[in-house]
């Protein structure tokens, strides 16, 4: 019997990380594989383009009207999507009340409890952000997620979540099974990415998974909540997430302990590639403009 794999996608919000794992995963059904989405992001989007639908409702809503989540039954919470990929979306409080990382921990441990993960190659854990809050660390610290693939891009906050991430993994990674799977850069088309990214997966001794095209078919499949698979899955950009996912399925095992760096040293390689200025520089350049605006004047 094949060994459960359980894998998690951390990235900065925004740089498009539900989107491309819910593509990687079609991708991944198509290989034969059964699959559980753990959404673990109180936006609770991590599902709706494999369910075709609005969001998902979640394990902390649901339990907030029953009661508690131990009036629930698995049905209650789990719905089935494209190709029988099994959904379930933790859920958050509302904003500015309480800790959203609550959430994630209820919904695995009730999932855990009532058999979700039951005849299941992989699940996957697509979770908010960074790392400085306990839930959303839950899948690293628990040693629930053994892989973690960090999305990523060419800027400069998207680089530093993905180091301070790799923070996180190296803090557990002592204690439990916890690895770093690698990179996936998803193109934001700015200076240098390819290069940048590469550059950062080899400081944090890691490796660069793939690096995802920009392409506006991604946002047509989104506006009829699809993904790029279920939507034309004859386009290149389909052949890229199935290339991605590939990757991934024969990256078992091939996880590594990150080495992450320091802002400073982030910054450096940062001035290196050109794409950050010396403080000299930055101070040479305004001086210039402020000198150009006064001669105009």
């Amino acid at each position: 019997m094949t060994a459960l794999r359980q894998i998690a996608f951390y990235g900065k919000g925004g740089i498009g990380k539900s989107t491309t794992s819910q593509n990687t995963l079609a991708a991944l059904v198509d290989m034969d594989q059964k699959i559980l989405i753990v959404g673990c992001d109180p936006k609770a989007d991590s599902t709706r383009l494999i369910l075709n639908t609005k969001l998902q409702d979640t394990v902390l809503h649901l339990a907030a009207e029953a009661g508690s989540v131990e009036d629930l039954e698995l049905e209650d919470v789990l719905k089935i999507g494209y190709k029988d990929i099994r959904c379930v979306e933790s859920g958050g409080p509302e904003p500015g009340v309480g800790c959203a990382g609550r959430g994630v921990i209820t919904a695995i441990n009730f999932l855990e409890e009532n058999g979700a993960y039951d005849g299941v190659d992989y699940v996957s854990y697509d979770v908010l952000g960074d790392v400085v809050c306990g839930g959303f660390a839950m899948p690293i610290r628990e040693n629930k997620a053994q892989e973690i693939y960090i999305v990523m891009s060419g800027e400069m906050m998207a680089l530093y979540a993905a180091n301070n991430i790799s923070k996180g993994i190296l803090k557990y990674a002592h204690t439990g099974g916890v690895r770093l799977g690698g990179l996936i850069c998803n193109e934001r088309q700015t200076d240098k990415e390819l290069e940048l990214a590469e550059a950062l997966a080899a400081r944090l001794g890691s490796k660069l998974i793939h690096f995802v095209p920009r392409d506006n078919i991604v946002q047509h499949a989104e506006l009829r909540r699809q993904t790029v698979i279920q939507y034309d899955g004859t386009c290149k950009q389909a052949g890229e997430y199935r290339a991605l996912a590939e990757k991934i399925h024969n990256n078992s095992g091939q996880g590594v302990i990150p080495t992450p760096i320091t802002m400073e040293e982030l910054e450096d390689m940062l001035m290196e590639f050109g794409i950050l200025k010396s403080d000299e520089e930055a101070l040479a350049e305004l001086e210039a403009k402020e000198a150009a605006k006064a001669a105009a004047n």
